[in-house]
């Protein structure tokens, strides 16, 4: 699927400055598992308990795989099937106190990471970023509910 190109330049060179950052971030965190398994782990933090299905379908990847994803995060200790109380037939996949903890430590690495960064700039480009951050933290919004409609 294809998302509709920013028709503003300066969307565009906003986007081409973030970016860069985005893969930055994402090269300061640990490594031990993989961006799609954090990502789940986030989306059922995020979300609450979610079936395996819709798992699949909110991180863009088929059902056996994410059911491999889920007893990887499990085995782990990072997440937890329980049966659904409405209906006892369906398994939701639910993040334990663990889970929580990693991905606690987890952004907190990434955001010191973007600190030390940031504390190499001078005092006028940190107040830009400081303006920009509740932009920034929009943006971050607008994706959560794009995925949540399953749409990216």
């Amino acid at each position: 699927m294809s998302l509709p190109r920013a028709q503003d330049p300066g969307e565009r060179i906003a986007a081409g400055a973030i970016y860069p950052l985005l893969t930055a971030a994402v090269r300061h965190q640990p490594r031990d598992i993989s961006l799609t398994a954090a990502s789940t782990l986030a989306t059922v933090e995020r979300t609450g308990p979610r079936r395996i299905t819709d798992l699949a379908v909110t991180e863009g990847v088929t059902q056996p795989s994410m059911t491999a994803l889920v007893t990887v995060l499990e085995k782990a200790g990072l997440a937890e099937r329980r049966a659904d109380p409405r209906d006892q037939r369906v398994v939701l996949v639910a993040v334990t106190a663990a889970g929580v903890d990693y991905l606690r430590s987890r952004r907190l690495a990434g955001t010191e990471a973007l600190a030390r960064l940031i504390a190499k700039l001078p005092p006028d480009e940190v107040a830009a970023l400081l303006a920009a951050a509740p932009a920034l933290r929009h943006l971050h919004e607008l994706d959560n509910e794009q995925r949540a409609a399953g749409s990216v």
